[in-house]
């Protein structure tokens, strides 16, 4: 009933994917799912890698942007950093936080990580020109990621630079922690109940990743036919 606490409650959406432009306006169109770089990650390029791949490298890596995004919202809370006030309120988005840019830490720790991992692991490629070319890969996606957040209102400039700052540190802090610590722990993982019964592995031992797999596969296949 009109006039009831419940009639004039205010309701709040979950806006994992609700990202807002101007209508006609063709860059923000592009921009809108630009910024959504970190859900296609998330849910496309991790998910499919557990079910095809199952690799502790991979694995540790989502869990280092896991960690990452945790922090950003304990720091987030902590400073309470309003979004722009031009456009927060047609962006639906005044009730919450700006500093530092979740978009943007997420995308440069991921770009940060993924980069360190082809130059010094490879990750399939035992080629250095093909290591540092991959390595230019996320590159530009995390730079319109974080130019898509102010552009469309949602950051301002401090807010996503910081953001970026902070994923750029934190990847590579995560990185060195995987490789120099935590790798020396991937072989028990692997030999544990739970690595056998799901089949987590980790190749960061092979020089080329691609051609080991690929030779048995054609090995396997022979096999198969003389039988």
């Amino acid at each position: 009933m009109e006039g009831t606490p419940a009639a004039e409650a205010v309701l709040k959406a979950v806006t994992l994917t609700h990202v807002r432009y101007r209508r006609g306006d063709a860059l923000g169109h592009f921009l809108a799912w630009v910024s959504l770089m970190p859900v296609f990650i998330s849910l496309g390029g991790f998910v499919s890698h557990f079910l095809f791949r199952r690799e502790l490298q991979g694995l540790c890596f989502f869990l280092g942007l896991l960690l990452s995004q945790a922090l950003n919202e304990l720091i987030k809370s902590s400073i309470q950093q309003s979004r722009p006030s031009a456009m927060c309120a047609a962006l639906e988005v005044c009730d919450s936080h700006g500093w530092p840019s979740s978009h943007s830490q997420y995308m440069f720790f991921f770009a940060t990580y993924f980069s360190l991992l082809c130059l010094l692991n490879g990750i399939g490629f035992s080629s250095p020109r093909s290591r540092r070319l991959l390595a230019l890969l996320p590159w530009p996606s995390a730079f319109l990621t974080l130019y898509s957040r102010v552009y469309l209102g949602y950051h301002t400039v401090p807010q996503v630079t910081a953001g970026a700052t902070l994923g750029l540190v934190l990847g590579a802090g995560w990185f060195y922690i995987v490789n120099t610590m935590l790798v020396y722990y991937f072989p028990a993982v692997e030999e544990s109940a739970i690595g056998r019964f799901l089949y987590i592995k980790d190749s960061s031992h092979v020089p080329n990743v691609l051609k080991f797999e690929y030779d048995n596969a054609r090995l396997a296949r022979k096999k198969i036919a003389k039988d």
